[in-house]
């Protein structure tokens, strides 16, 4: 298999490279259109899509990427559900356009068990993850709204990508443009249980303890509103502590400087606009190999 750095389809174009967390974050355009890649999934062929595509979904958008990759998607529920390949029919050789009416399994990750696989979730305000492991070049996509966030749908998918083979050490993870937490007000309560998956076990017991314990953290995942009872909320940061917490180091982890809320020219945003769209987000598995590729 080829992989990114070794292909580029004729009507790729790169321009435009922004950094953050350490990693940069590069446009691209295909077909003359834009989306965004990370440089920590270099090697890989991925791409953050934004709304300009709408309402292309992965059977069309895996050409920008890797067009004889068989194709995965799943209907997303907000859990912490998880699926490999394996258990997900390909979309691969579909005729006609994907459609709202077809049957696809319930789940908000996705995780390759082969090579030349691409697998895709889709987001308004919530992050999409892709994770990538650079010995095996198996990959992961993952929707992780702050509902998944609560139960933990990122540490659930590295754990299956664990399962074949994964070490923690080779993991690269990036996130997407998101909501930020800056224009992201939820209720305490919601903070409350984010904050549980990452405050001492044991150390607190109560919602004021538990956003005491946050707002002491040198990056805050929760900031002050003016309305009683609201915070601002960080989800892309709160996936980043629960990431450190399992030990992965934070230079492997690359966080997209966008705000799908304040950013209406690329993105769509469920918050701002109240309307059912999305961008897609996808990444294709390297082969076996990939260590000495």
């Amino acid at each position: 298999m080829t992989v990114a750095g070794d292909r580029t389809p004729n009507s790729r174009i790169s321009h435009g490279v922004e950094k953050s967390n350490g990693a940069a974050w590069q446009w691209q355009s295909w077909e003359g259109l834009p989306y965004l890649t990370c440089s920590l999934l270099a090697r890989w062929e991925h791409g953050f899509f934004t709304q300009h595509f709408s309402p292309k979904g992965p059977i069309d958008l895996v050409g920008a990427l890797h067009p004889e990759a068989q194709v995965y998607r799943v209907k997303q529920v907000h859990g912490n559900a998880v699926l490999a390949t394996g258990a997900v029919r390909s979309l691969a050789g579909t005729q006609t356009p994907e459609s709202p009416d077809q049957s696809y399994p319930e789940a908000d990750g996705l995780v390759a068990e082969g090579p030349q696989e691409a697998v895709w979730v889709c987001t308004a305000d919530c992050v999409p993850v892709l994770v990538a492991d650079d010995r095996t070049g198996l990959v992961a996509a993952v929707h992780a709204g702050w509902r998944g966030t609560a139960a933990k749908i990122l540490p659930e998918a590295i754990a299956q990508l664990m399962a074949r083979g994964s070490q923690l050490e080779n993991l690269r993870i990036a996130m997407g443009p998101a909501i930020s937490g800056e224009v992201y007000q939820v209720s305490v309560e919601v903070a409350s249980k984010l904050g549980a998956t990452v405050a001492p076990e044991g150390a607190v017991e109560s919602s004021t303890d538990i956003l005491q314990f946050l707002h002491q953290l040198p990056e805050m995942p929760v900031l002050q509103d003016p309305e009683p009872g609201k915070v601002r909320l960080d989800v892309r940061r709160f996936n980043a502590l629960q990431l450190q917490q399992l030990g992965i180091h934070p230079d492997r982890v690359a966080i997209a400087p966008y705000c799908t809320y304040s950013d209406a020219d690329r993105f769509f945003s469920y918050r701002r606009d109240r309307l059912k769209k999305v961008q897609w987000s996808g990444i294709v598995s390297g082969c076996k190999s990939f260590e000495q590729a």
